[in-house]
């Protein structure tokens, strides 16, 4: 609604700016916030329109203001220097913000912006030799708000990951399991699968290693034959694979299911799931026939040494190696079979791939090579590149063992949960501590992952994120259980007949809350839009901070007259609406109790 005001006062200023200019080709009018919330609701700067009307920007604020005198959009003008702001009357829209928040109930925030598009998002893609870790939980989180984000404007979503389940990093662990594995197994050791597995990956960089300080302090030794060489043995193990070795097959498909059922038992732990699930064994081959099909159109290149590769001049780049000399695949291969088997599968209108910084080079390429062999679809591939994931001590690193393990992080923020509820007293309240544990714990890692814009680098603390006041998850946990408790409270028999009145809520703090119920579907379109959860996460978090200093101020159940009762019972009610829609965007679940 108050978009729909704004977006009133930019058509109306325009209009009168045209007038000024006797031209109708003027910069578009932006639209910005005042610095503080006394000064206006929305904010015009007139800098773009001095050197056309040969005027400092503060008088044309005050001529396009008495032009408007008489007849402009609801709202008051308020002349601030170079910018002309506008304040809204919120009082008198509280009964129609509320109402929409009411009547839209679970579907507030949703559009129909999107609908009839198709869009499918990747994300998590692990690979088959190590469990997941504090990295692949950013990119879970950020592939399943992203997700839920686009459904909201109506379009028809499809989650997809990919599983990277061959190449030389899936041969180093199960090399390493084949020299040092002595028959042992997950049940044997106890272990879950994939933290089993990604023990061997840790020992081939061990014995990776060791065997190059063996061959710096004798460089004959590679002459021994007893000397083995773990990166060409891996190598090797590849070839093998690739060639449809029995042995080396039946290794993989043994490990790969270790792997992959404690990988989908962490998936089931923190709600993430996907739609459909690729295999890179079942698409590399795919992707070597479209890199053959580009160079017999004369798009590729075969080099001198046998290898395939794409001059990217064109991009400003150097020449990429589409296929190796001795005919084995890359990542950017499979890809390749990927996005074309995907697309046959599901002709979707766009595609968003959920992945690291680390690869903005690799995505550049794929999408350029995907344009070359003709596919115009790949107009619509895009990269949501995000940052890194720290840690307060420093960069994690898979093959050296200094991950923070997903199962683990999840664990330990359930532990510190419970201790907190335990501490406070709070069992009987919350019934199932150990599940309302998890719950804290799960909205407490989303919502620090999200709550940073996916870009940007990030340090994870965890003990920071569990915290049950400040900028975290389970303080707006908290907000919300808060409300339920005074909306259960809350005996609307002693209230029959009395109507609530919006106007009543004329304090500043319930003016902030109405603009934050009436703003929550734009500010849900613009986070599917930019693909950018923290736009919610910093929605919610101001409506919460702003309630508790509310609630704090004011009284809810006693409040002076019966009508401010129940017109506050109203606000708080579509309060929890906004909060628990948000929620369901970003992963944090609702609890009526904490």
């Amino acid at each position: 609604m108050l978009n729909e005001l704004k977006n009133a006062w930019k058509k109306a200023i325009e209009s009168v700016l045209r007038e000024m200019a006797s031209s109708d080709d003027i910069p578009e009018l932006s639209m910005g916030l005042p610095p503080r919330s006394d000064m206006g609701d929305v904010a015009f700067p007139m800098f773009p329109y001095a050197k056309m009307l040969h005027k400092a920007p503060a008088a044309i604020a005050t001529e396009v203001m008495e032009k408007l005198r008489d007849s402009h959009p609801e709202g008051e003008m308020l002349p601030a220097g170079p910018y002309l702001n506008v304040r809204f009357d919120i009082p008198m829209l509280a009964d129609k913000i509320l109402e929409r928040a009411e009547s839209a109930s679970d579907d507030y925030g949703k559009s129909v912006d999107g609908k009839g598009g198709k869009v499918m998002v990747e994300f998590s893609c692990p690979n088959t030799n190590k469990p997941l870790h504090l990295g692949h939980m950013r990119n879970d989180s950020l592939g399943e708000a992203v997700s839920a984000l686009i459904k909201a404007t109506g379009a028809e979503v499809m989650k997809v990951n990919l599983i990277n389940n061959r190449g030389v990093h899936i041969s180093k662990s199960m090399l390493a399991y084949k020299m040092f594995g002595n028959g042992e197994t997950p049940e044997s050791t106890g272990e879950k699968g994939d933290h089993f597995v990604g023990r061997y990956y840790v020992r081939f960089a061990q014995w990776e290693k060791e065997a190059e300080e063996a061959k710096k302090a004798n460089p004959d030794i590679v002459n021994d034959p007893s000397f083995i060489d773990p990166d060409e043995k891996a190598q090797a193990m590849l070839r093998d694979w690739e060639n449809g070795d029995p042995e080396v097959r039946a290794l993989w498909e043994k490990m790969n299911k270790w792997t992959l059922d404690g990988l989908f038992e962490s998936y089931r732990n923190m709600g993430i799931s996907f739609d459909k699930l690729y295999y890179e064994s079942n698409t590399y081959k795919l992707g070597r026939d479209q890199v053959m099909r580009g160079l017999d159109m004369g798009v590729f290149q075969k080099e001198e040494d046998g290898s395939v590769q794409i001059d990217l001049a064109s991009i400003g780049l150097d020449k990429k190696v589409l296929l190796r000399r001795d005919g084995t695949t890359l990542y950017i291969t499979q890809d390749i079979g990927t996005a074309v088997t995907r697309h046959e599968d599901w002709p979707f209108d766009s595609l968003i791939y959920v992945v690291a910084s680390e690869q903005n080079y690799h995505f550049k390429v794929l999408f350029y090579v995907l344009k070359m062999l003709g596919y115009d679809w790949a107009d619509e591939l895009h990269h949501l590149s995000y940052g890194m994931v720290n840690l307060p001590e420093g960069k994690m690193k898979s093959r050296e063992g200094t991950v923070v393990d997903a199962d683990d992080l999840l664990e330990e923020l359930s532990r510190l949960a419970e201790n907190e509820i335990i501490e406070k007293g709070r069992e009987s309240e919350v019934g199932d501590v150990k599940e309302t544990a998890r719950k804290i714990a799960l909205g407490a890692l989303n919502y620090y992952l999200l709550q940073v814009q996916p870009q940007r680098d990030m340090i994870f603390n965890p003990k920071e994120s569990i915290a049950f006041s400040g900028n975290t998850g389970p303080y707006l946990q908290y907000t919300c259980a808060r409300i339920s408790s005074i909306l259960r409270k809350f005996d609307a028999s002693e209230y029959s007949g009395v109507e609530a009145d919006g106007r009543l809520l004329s304090n500043e703090d319930e003016k902030i809350l109405l603009k934050a119920i009436a703003e929550f579907p734009d500010n849900v379109r613009k986070a599917a839009s930019t693909y950018d959860p923290s736009v919610i996460t910093a929605t919610l978090y101001e409506i919460a901070k702003t309630f508790s200093h509310y609630y704090h101020d004011n009284q809810i159940l006693k409040a002076e007259t019966k009508e401010l009762v129940v017109t506050r019972i109203r606000l708080i009610s579509s309060v929890l609406t906004v909060m628990k829609n948000g929620f369901r965007l970003i992963g944090i679940p609702f609890l009526e109790s904490m």
